[in-house]
């Protein structure tokens, strides 16, 4: 699997932690409350938090609190469908670094995506 593409519930649904772990891009899977479900190596490299302590957290709220904002989370809660990708800077608790951020949700998925590619 590849950050763009193009059928990414139909990857990333199958996909077990382990899977995951072997991606070379951050990948957060939440269910529709934003409770972290999967949190990959990549991305636990990056964020400097290991996946047992975030999982069952709320994202944004409680690990990433840099994307509770319009132009992040609210994105999950005003939209039915969401592809979008977005140039950022993951601030919290860390060096400032320069992402894109690929937001993902469809109606009738359990889960809702975030992947993160550092750039």
């Amino acid at each position: 699997m590849t950050f763009n593409t193009s059928k990414p519930f139909e990857t990333l649904e199958p996909m077990s932690q382990q899977d995951m772990d072997q991606l070379d891009f951050g990948v957060i899977r939440m269910d529709r409350n934003a409770r972290i479900k999967a949190y990959n190596k990549f991305e636990s490299d990056l964020s400097g938090k290991q996946v047992e302590e975030v999982l069952g957290k709320d994202f944004f709220q409680q690990v990433a609190p840099c994307t509770n904002n319009f132009m992040v989370a609210e994105k999950y809660n005003t939209e039915a469908a969401l592809d979008e990708e977005l140039d950022y800077i993951f601030t919290y608790l860390m060096q400032p670094t320069k992402v894109k951020l690929r937001m993902l949700c469809s109606p009738g998925q359990d889960h809702q995506y975030l992947l993160v590619q550092k750039s």
